[in-house]
C-alpha cells in the first residue's frame, strides 16, 4: 500500500516507521511523591550537619594546638591522662565491687543488742557476763583527755582530718613495711576498724577489705567523728570477754573508765592492736612494755611532752590479778544467743536476765587444755592451726565448748559457726537410716567397684573387700559400701533422719552426700550423736536451765518449758547402732579413742586432701564431737580421724570419767568391762590430768540444795525485819 503524493525514494525514516508500527495512546506522567521531598530534606540536613561539624571540629583542633605539650611536658600529660582513665575504670569497678557494702547499709546503721545477761555455770558461779545497754556507756565528753590521746596517737593520729580512709597514712605504713621487710604499721583507720566491728568478720580477704572502704565512707558520711569515736570505743574488743573501754577498765583495773591514770590509760590505749597478746592479767610484761610504746607514740605527735609523760614510765600501771580467771567466751557468745531466742520465743518483756547454764567450768578447762596441748604437741607435725571441741552430757546440757585457740585473736566460733565436710563421720547417719529400715549388723554387701552417672567412688587404700558385714564396713569405713547403701535406703530417707536427730545445716542429697561432702557444724556433730547416747531419744540440746530477772523471778525454766523429748531411732536400730559404733573404737579406726573404765562409742571421719579431721564418740555420761582443720581450708599433713581427733577427745573423757557415777551405753552388753591395763596414747604424749571437782555424789547434793533454795518462796517484809530485829537484839 502506498501513500498518494508519495514516493519511496522521498519517503523519511519517520515515515516508514509510522507505517510500520500502530499509534499508541499517550500516558499522563505521574507527580513525584512527597516521601522524595521528605528524603531530600534529610540528606540535605545530614550533609550540612556533619559539614558544619567538621568545620567546627577543625576551628577545635586549630585552638587545641595552642595547648599542645611537647617534650618533656608531654610526657607528663601522657601519663596524667592514662592515670585518669586507669583511675576512673578503677573507681567503676570498686563501685561494682561495694554494692553488697552498699546492701548492708541499706536499713542504716544496726541496733545494739539491748540484752543485758549475767551468767551462771551450773553450780550457780557467775561466769561472764554479755551484752551492754545503751544508757551504761560513757559519754564521750567525760572520758579522759589523756586517754583520748593515748588512743588517737597509737592507732590514727589523723582521725579528725581524713575521710575514713587515709591515704597519707596508708603510704607512710607502706613505706615503713618495705623498709622493715615485714609488716611493722597498719594503715586502717579507727572508721575502718569500727565498720569491721559493726559490719564484717576478721577473715583476711581482699572482698573484705573493699566492703571495709566502702562502709567507712558511708560512716563519714552519716555519723559525726565524735559520735565515730564513742562507737568505737564501746564496741571494741579488749580482751578478757570484756568490749569497750569502760568495761575493760573495770576489769582490768577495778576503775571507772573516767578515773583512769596516765599509765592506765596508754596500757588501755595499747590494747587495741592484740588485746590477747597484750592483755595484762595474762602478759604484764608484754602489757608494759606496750604501754612504753603509746606513750611514745603521744610524745612523737605532739600531744604531750616528754616530761609529761615520764612518770607514767617510771610507775607502770598495775592490773587487777586475774591470771587465775578463765572466761568461756566462745560457750557465753553461743549462749547469750539462745537467751534471745528463748526471750523472744516466750515473749518475756525483761531485756535483763540472770542466766543458769550447763556449763562445768571444770570440763571447760579441760577441754580448753586438751586441744591446746595436742596443737602444741603435734599441730606442727601435722600442719594444722585451729581446732574445735563441743561437750554435750546425757541429759543434752552443753557441757564444754572450745571454739578455736584464742578467743583475743579470733571471736569466730568454730564448733557452731564453721561449716565443714564431716567425712566419713557422716556415715553413721547411712547406716542408721539402714538400721531404721530393718537391716542388721549381720547383713552383708558387696564392696565392689561402682559407677553413679560418671562418679566412681574409691575406698581410702584404692582396694576392694568383696562382701563384707555392714558392721565391719563401718568399723574399717569403707566408701563403697556407704555409697551402695545410701543408694537403697534412699538418700531422701537419710536427709530427714539426720535433720531429725540434730543436724541443723542445709544438707545436699546428691550421690556424694554419702561420703560426707555436705557441710555441718562440730555441734550439730555433737548434737546428733547425743541420740544414739540417749537409746534413740533426741539429744534435747541446751545450754541455758533457766532464766531469771535482776529480782531472782523465774521466767523460763527448762524443767518445765522445754519440749518433752521424742523418739527418733527405734530402740532396734539404737541397739544395732549402738553395737557397730563400739566396734570402731575396738577394732575399726578409731582405736585410740578407747578409755580404761568403759567402753565407747563413735566415728573418725576424714576429708579430701585431708582437710578436715574428726572424730566424734559418746560414753553413757557424754558426747563429744572433736573437729581439726585450717580456717583457710590448707591441707594438713595426712591427719586422720584416729589420730589428733580421738587423741584429744580420749585425753578429754579419761579424766572427765573420774569420781562420777559411770552410765551404760544403752542396750551395750558388758558396758564396763575390766579396766584395760593400757590405754591407747600417743607415743611421747604426757598423761591426762587429773580433774580437780567434787564426786558426782558430792555434786547432786549440792545441787539438791540450790534447786532447794531457789524453790523457797521469797520472805515478806515483815517477817524479814523483825528476823533482822531479833539477831540485833541476840548479838547485844
Amino acid at each position: 500500500m502506498r501513500w498518494r503524493g508519495s514516493s519511496p525514494q522521498n519517503s523519511t525514516k519517520s515515515d516508514r516507521l509510522t507505517l510500520q508500527e500502530p499509534s499508541k495512546p499517550t500516558r499522563k506522567r505521574r507527580q513525584p511523591s512527597g516521601l522524595i521531598e521528605i528524603d531530600a530534606w534529610i540528606d540535605s540536613s545530614l550533609w550540612r550537619f556533619f559539614h558544619s561539624f567538621a568545620a567546627w571540629w577543625e576551628g577545635v583542633t586549630i585552638f587545641s594546638r595552642k595547648f599542645r605539650a611537647r617534650g618533656i611536658n608531654r610526657v607528663a600529660v601522657e601519663l596524667a591522662c592514662e592515670g585518669l582513665t586507669l583511675g576512673l575504670v578503677g573507681f567503676v569497678m570498686l563501685l561494682a565491687l561495694a554494692q553488697p557494702a552498699m546492701k548492708v547499709t541499706a536499713n542504716g546503721l544496726p541496733q545494739n543488742v539491748d540484752y543485758a545477761v549475767m551468767f551462771l555455770d551450773r553450780h550457780g558461779n557467775e561466769i561472764g557476763r554479755r551484752g551492754v545497754l545503751r544508757s551504761d556507756a560513757v559519754p564521750i565528753d567525760e572520758l579522759p583527755d589523756q586517754f583520748i590521746k593515748a588512743l588517737l596517737a597509737t592507732e590514727d593520729r589523723r582521725f579528725f582530718d581524713h575521710i575514713g580512709i587515709d591515704f597519707f597514712g596508708l603510704l607512710r605504713a607502706l613505706t615503713e613495711n618495705a623498709r622493715a621487710g615485714g609488716v611493722v604499721q597498719g594503715g586502717s583507720t579507727l572508721t575502718q576498724q569500727l565498720a569491721k566491728n559493726v559490719f564484717l568478720t576478721n577473715e583476711r580477704t581482699i572482698d573484705r577489705k573493699i566492703k571495709e572502704a566502702f562502709l567507712s565512707l558511708w560512716l563519714e558520711a552519716n555519723l559525726t567523728k565524735r559520735e565515730i569515736l564513742a562507737m568505737y570505743l564501746d564496741r571494741a574488743y579488749m580482751g578478757g570477754g570484756t568490749f569497750g573501754a569502760a568495761a575493760a577498765a573495770e576489769f582490768y583495773f577495778d576503775k571507772d573508765i573516767r578515773d583512769v591514770s596516765l599509765a592506765e590509760s596508754a596500757m588501755l590505749a595499747g590494747l587495741f592492736k592484740a588485746p590477747a597478746r597484750y592483755a595484762p592479767h595474762i602478759n604484764l610484761p608484754a602489757a608494759r612494755a606496750r604501754a612504753n610504746v603509746v606513750l611514745t607514740n603521744m610524745v612523737q605527735a605532739n600531744f604531750m611532752t616528754e616530761g609529761q609523760v615520764v612518770a607514767a614510765r617510771r610507775q607502770p600501771a598495775v592490773a587487777v590479778d586475774r591470771s587465775a580467771i578463765q572466761s568461756p567466751d566462745y560457750f557465753l557468745d553461743f549462749a547469750f544467743d539462745e537467751v534471745q531466742r528463748l526471750a523472744n520465743e516466750a515473749g518475756l518483756p525483761e531485756r535483763t536476765f540472770v542466766a543458769r547454764t550447763t556449763l562445768d567450768m571444770g570440763l571447760q578447762k579441760l577441754a580448753d587444755e586438751s586441744v591446746e596441748y595436742h596443737l602444741l604437741q603435734f599441730g606442727k607435725n601435722y600442719a594444722v592451726d585451729e581446732g574445735a571441741m563441743v561437750i554435750i552430757g546425757e541429759d543434752g546440757g552443753v557441757r564444754a565448748m572450745v571454739g578455736g585457740r584464742d578467743y583475743g585473736v579470733s571471736q569466730f566460733n568454730r564448733a557452731t559457726r564453721a561449716q565443714r565436710q564431716p567425712g566419713s563421720s557422716f556415715k553413721v547417719y547411712v547406716y542408721a537410716a539402714a538400721m531404721q529400715q530393718g537391716m542388721k549388723p549381720t547383713d552383708t554387701i558387696v564392696d565392689s567397684p561402682i559407677t553413679i552417672g560418671n562418679w566412681s567412688p574409691q575406698n581410702y587404700g584404692r582396694s576392694f573387700a568383696g562382701t563384707v558385714s555392714l558392721s565391719n564396713a563401718l568399723a574399717r569405713s569403707l566408701n563403697i559400701p556407704a555409697v551402695k547403701l545410701g543408694q537403697k535406703v534412699g538418700l531422701e530417707n537419710v536427709t530427714n533422719l539426720a535433720h531429725e536427730m540434730g543436724i541443723a545445716s542445709p544438707l545436699r542429697s546428691d550421690k556424694t552426700m554419702p561420703l560426707g561432702t555436705s557441710e555441718v557444724t562440730v555441734l550439730d556433730q555433737a548434737t546428733a550423736y547425743g541420740v544414739f547416747a540417749n537409746g534413740g531419744m533426741d539429744a534435747h540440746r541446751h545450754a541455758v536451765i533457766q532464766l531469771t530477772d535482776a529480782s531472782g523471778k523465774v521466767l523460763w525454766d527448762a524443767r518445765r518449758d522445754m519440749p518433752e523429748r521424742h523418739r527418733v531411732l527405734t530402740e532396734d536400730a539404737a541397739k544395732s547402732m549402738n553395737e557397730m559404733l563400739v566396734g570402731v573404737t575396738e577394732q575399726g579406726t578409731a582405736r585410740r579413742a578407747q578409755l580404761s573404765m568403759t567402753r565407747v562409742g563413735g566415728k573418725t571421719g576424714t576429708t579430701q586432701s585431708y582437710r578436715d579431721a574428726w572424730f566424734v564418740g559418746f560414753t553413757g555420761n557424754y558426747i563429744g564431737a572433736v573437729w581439726f582443720g585450717n580456717d583457710n581450708y590448707r591441707p594438713t599433713r595426712n591427719m586422720t580421724g584416729g589420730t589428733l581427733p580421738a587423741m584429744t577427745w580420749q585425753r578429754f573423757m579419761e579424766t572427765a570419767h573420774q569420781n562420777i557415777d559411770l552410765k551404760p551405753i544403752p542396750y551395750l552388753e558388758n558396758p564396763f568391762p575390766e579396766a584395760k591395763a593400757e590405754v591407747a596414747v600417743a607415743e611421747g604424749a604426757e598423761p591426762p590430768p587429773r580433774l580437780e571437782t567434787l564426786t558426782g555424789a558430792a555434786q547432786d547434793v549440792l545441787s539438791g540444795i540450790a534447786t532447794a533454795f531457789d524453790e523457797l518462796p521469797p520472805l515478806e517484809p515483815e517477817k524479814l525485819a523483825s528476823a533482822r530485829a531479833t539477831g540485833d537484839d541476840a548479838q547485844q
